[in-house]
């Protein structure tokens, strides 16, 4: 299982591949003039600094933003996220590094917004610091998962949700299906990512079965292990499940993987991008 508070992850390669996926995800949606809204069910504290505590014990974002921040050519996938990144930062100095809701809000355009939740105390105020007086997000301290289908279907009738939990409770997998389920009930064509971490692969693939066979369509797998599995070896890889991803998400992924790869993983790791549930032209919903 993973620490809870996000800090201690910030910048890591699981980072790294989730919120570049995210910035396609936001640039998709911003090719319509028409609003949206971003739901964020664990949103931590915001935004974070590498060179607090936190990051320092564990120093995750040196095999992580780290390497991306050095590294030369970057594909044309990369670009608004590293531009992001430096906007957190001044001159060449890595020193801070944006969660979901800051990148996000770097993202979007006026008319869009933001609804935020943390339920961590700490986190909460950190978030609710950053965000205030800003009229484009609601921060709200509550359990993101319990409260989502409530938000929905928003008045803007397009939306992308990050569902981000720490999985530091077992049951998390389950409570996220369920979830899930009920959130599509509620909104069938919103876009829905959720991340989840590789620390034992039978679990991940059960939750990856779980999902399946709630029997909504457009699943889109996308998976990035910097390390071979095994047990008593940590979180060895992540991955992001999309329902309704945006169309050439699947290509964008194809071509950024590798690269991320060779210089998160030198090359040894392994990733997959894959339709868990297929789409087809005749299901494509128009609107996302």
């Amino acid at each position: 299982m993973l620490s809870y508070r996000h800090g201690f992850h910030a910048g890591n390669f699981a980072d790294v591949l989730k919120h570049s996926l995210l910035t396609l995800v936001v640039n998709a949606l911003k090719q319509k003039d028409k609003p949206f809204v971003y739901i964020d069910t664990h949103a931590g504290a915001g935004k974070y600094s590498l060179k607090a505590e936190f990051a320092q014990k564990t120093g995750e974002y040196q095999q992580g933003i780290a390497r991306i921040w050095g590294a030369e050519q970057a594909p044309a996938e990369l670009h608004d996220y590293l531009a992001a990144i430096r906007a957190e930062n001044t001159g060449r100095q890595l020193v801070r590094y944006p969660g979901s809701p800051q990148l996000v809000k770097r993202l979007v355009r006026a008319q869009d917004r933001l609804l935020l939740s943390e339920l961590h105390s700490s986190d909460f105020e950190a978030l609710q610091q950053l965000f205030a007086g800003d009229k484009q997000a609601i921060v709200a301290k509550e359990d993101g998962l319990q409260t989502l289908s409530k938000k929905l279907p928003p008045i803007q009738k397009r939306g992308l949700i990050l569902i981000d939990p720490s999985y530091e409770m077992r049951d998390e997998y389950k409570k996220i299906v369920a979830a899930l389920t009920t959130a599509h009930r509620h909104f069938a064509t919103g876009v829905y990512a959720i991340w989840y971490p590789v620390i034992e692969r039978a679990a991940a693939e059960n939750f990856m079965r779980q999902l399946m066979q709630t029997g909504i369509p457009k699943q889109l797998r996308i998976e990035h292990c910097v390390a071979e599995d095994g047990p008593g070896r940590g979180m060895t890889g992540s991955g992001m499940l999309f329902v309704n991803p945006p169309w050439q998400l699947d290509s964008q992924a194809q071509l950024l993987l590798p690269w991320l790869n060779n210089v998160l993983a030198a090359g040894q790791g392994h990733w997959k991008v894959e339709w868990q549930v297929p789409e087809t032209i005749a299901e494509r919903v128009v609107g996302n």
